[in-house]
C-alpha cells in the first residue's frame, strides 16, 4: 500500500522566471495564421498518409494553388513578420477550444480541493485521498498494491490532473494557455490534445526511469514541457527555412536547463526534473514524427 503520510513530490515547472515570455505569448497573439500556411505549403496542403498518427489528428482542406507572383508576396510578408532573423514568432490560435477544455479539466480537482479546505469540509483528508488514487507513485511499479484496478497504468495520465496547490496549478495553466495555441495552429485541436496526453505520459515515463523516489509526483509540467519541446522543434524548422541563426534557440535551451537546476536546488530536490525531461523528449519526438518538415501540416 501507499504510505498515507508520504510527502508530496511535485514539480513546479519552468514558469517562475519565464513569465514575461509566457504572457507575451498569451496576450500578443497573432490572429491570422493563413500567411504561414500559404508560405510553407504554396501549392496545396500535403497530408502525411503514410504516418499512422495522422489518422488521429485533425486534417485541413487543401488551399487553392497560387501564382508565383502571389507566392513571392506571401513569402516576403511572412519573413517581414518575423521581426528580424534572430526573433522567430510562430503563428498561434487564440482561444482554441481544445486548450480551454484541457485547462478547465485540469483545474477541476485543485479548485474542488481548495474550496473544500477553505470551507472546512475535510479538505486535507480529501487531498490525501486524491493523491492516493491519482498521483504518480514509483512504488506501484515496484510491487506496491494498487488502490484500484489499472492504477499503475492510469497514473501516467491522472498525475497531470493534480497539483500541489493553486500557485502550482496557475503557473502550469498559464503556460498551457500561452503555448497551446501554437500547437493548435500547427496540428489542430485533436493534434494538440494528443500531444498534451503523450507529453504527460512521457513525463511519467521519465520520472519512472530516472527517479527512485517513493514520494508521490503530481502536476502538469511534464505536459507543459512537451508543448515546449514541440514549440522549439517547430522554431528550429522555421530557423532552418529562413536561414536564421540557431544561437537564440540553444540559449533558450541552456536557460531552461539552468532554471531547472536552480529550482531543484532551491526546493531541496523536490522538483521532478525527470518528468520535465521526459515530457520534453516526448514533445520533440511527437512533433518530429507528425510534422517532419515545414511542408507537412495536419
Amino acid at each position: 500500500m501507499v504510505h498515507k503520510d508520504a510527502a508530496i513530490y511535485f514539480h513546479h515547472g519552468f514558469y517562475v522566471n519565464l513569465s514575461k515570455l509566457l504572457f507575451a505569448r498569451l496576450f500578443a497573439i497573432e490572429s491570422d495564421t493563413r500567411l504561414y500556411a500559404a508560405e510553407v505549403t504554396p501549392a496545396k496542403t500535403i497530408q502525411r498518409t503514410d504516418c499512422p498518427l495522422m489518422k488521429l489528428v485533425s486534417r485541413r482542406k487543401s488551399s487553392t494553388p497560387a501564382s508565383p507572383k502571389h507566392l513571392h508576396q506571401v513569402d516576403e510578408s511572412v519573413k517581414a513578420a518575423f521581426m528580424g532573423p534572430r526573433h522567430i514568432t510562430l503563428p498561434t490560435h487564440a482561444n482554441a477550444r481544445a486548450v480551454i477544455w484541457v485547462v478547465g479539466l485540469t483545474c477541476l480537482a485543485e479548485v474542488v480541493l481548495t474550496l473544500a479546505e477553505a470551507a472546512g469540509l475535510g479538505g486535507l483528508a480529501l487531498r490525501r485521498t486524491f493523491l492516493l488514487h491519482g498521483a504518480f507513485w514509483n512504488g506501484l511499479l515496484a510491487g506496491w498494491e494498487p488502490m484500484y484496478p489499472f492504477q499503475r497504468e492510469a497514473m501516467f495520465v491522472t498525475y497531470a490532473l493534480l497539483h500541489g496547490g493553486l500557485l502550482h496549478l496557475i503557473g502550469n495553466m498559464v503556460a498551457v494557455l500561452a503555448l497551446g495555441g501554437i500547437a493548435v495552429a500547427r496540428i489542430g485541436q485533436k493534434g494538440f490534445i494528443l500531444l498534451y496526453a503523450i507529453s504527460a505520459i512521457g513525463g511519467g515515463v521519465g520520472f519512472a526511469l530516472l527517479s527512485n523516489s517513493e514520494t508521490p509526483m503530481v502536476g502538469a509540467s511534464g505536459a507543459v514541457f512537451g508543448l515546449i519541446g514541440a514549440w522549439k522543434f517547430w522554431e528550429w524548422q522555421m530557423r532552418q527555412h529562413l536561414g536564421s541563426p540557431m544561437r537564440p534557440l540553444w540559449q533558450f535551451m541552456l536557460g531552461l536547463v539552468l532554471l531547472n537546476l536552480v529550482l531543484w536546488l532551491a526546493l531541496s530536490g523536490l522538483l521532478a526534473w525527470e518528468a520535465h525531461l521526459g515530457g520534453f523528449v516526448a514533445g520533440v519526438l511527437f512533433a518530429a514524427i507528425v510534422t517532419p518538415s515545414l511542408r507537412y501540416r495536419v
